[in-house]
């Protein structure tokens, strides 16, 4: 039995599904991972799954950030799938509870991350959250081990949910998802950090205004409070949110 065909089987069990999941083999193992919550996961399926995600990865085109040109002082872009970058961290935009996509093969970068990452990752954030005792706020941030993806570790900031206008409190919230992701790479002492587009997905924030939100941030960051960072990336999906990007880092003083 393949690596991939053990996972499936194990986590159908403990999730209590019986019927056959009419997926291919990779989607089903995703799919289960995201409704699974790692109360109990034994020692083999992780060694396991690590096996089967590393399979998957091998398949798939990484990219090293430092092969990304800079465009301007310690910043460079990238459009494509976050879960590609080898970077020391990449920041993942997630909601309140911390613990990932829960929706089947959910669109989402948060499910992208943890399905690529493993459940690894969502045990990790649980111990996190149980001992916090609450939802994180917007704008702070947590780090875990990247595990089955090119990065060295994840870190995870929830961004404000834009209802209509901007608001300051939300210009303040995204604001702060940037710095304190930057401080805790910075004090973990890392050199990379890559981050996909905070709050402007789902969340409604509107890409242009939070480009510049970003853009304040991180070079406010790199200016005054930087000591190891040696290279911001800002993953987009979009070729015209690539170019706006680009004009906007040019363009800024």
């Amino acid at each position: 039995m393949t690596n991939i065909d053990w996972c499936i089987d194990y986590l159908k069990e403990i999730n209590n599904i019986n019927e056959n999941i009419s997926l291919k083999k990779e989607d089903a193992l995703r799919a289960l991972m995201n409704i699974t919550m790692p109360y109990d996961l034994s020692d083999e399926f992780y060694s396991k799954q690590d096996k089967a995600l590393l399979e998957i990865r091998n398949k798939r085109e990484l990219i090293d950030v430092e092969s990304l040109p800079f465009i301007k002082n310690k910043i460079s872009l990238f459009k494509g799938d976050i879960t590609l970058l080898k970077a020391d961290a990449i920041v993942n935009a997630c909601n309140e509870k911390l613990l990932g996509c829960f929706v089947p093969l959910h669109g989402c970068i948060d499910n992208a991350i943890h399905s690529y990452a493993g459940l690894e990752v969502r045990r990790d954030l649980l111990k996190i959250m149980n001992e916090q005792g609450h939802d994180e706020p917007n704008g702070k941030a947590k780090i875990t081990k990247g595990y089955n993806l090119p990065s060295k570790f994840i870190i995870h900031t929830v961004g404000p949910k834009v209802f209509g206008r901007v608001t300051h409190d939300n210009e303040m919230d995204l604001y702060n998802c940037y710095i304190s992701s930057l401080r805790i790479a910075d004090e973990c002492r890392l050199q990379s950090i890559v981050f996909c587009s905070i709050s402007t997905g789902i969340y409604g924030y509107p890409f242009n205004k939070a480009i510049k939100v970003a853009l304040r941030a991180v070079n406010y960051y790199l200016e005054n409070e930087n000591k190891n960072l040696k290279r911001v990336v800002f993953d987009v999906f979009k070729e015209s949110e690539y170019e706006e990007y680009y004009r906007a880092i040019k363009e800024e003083n």
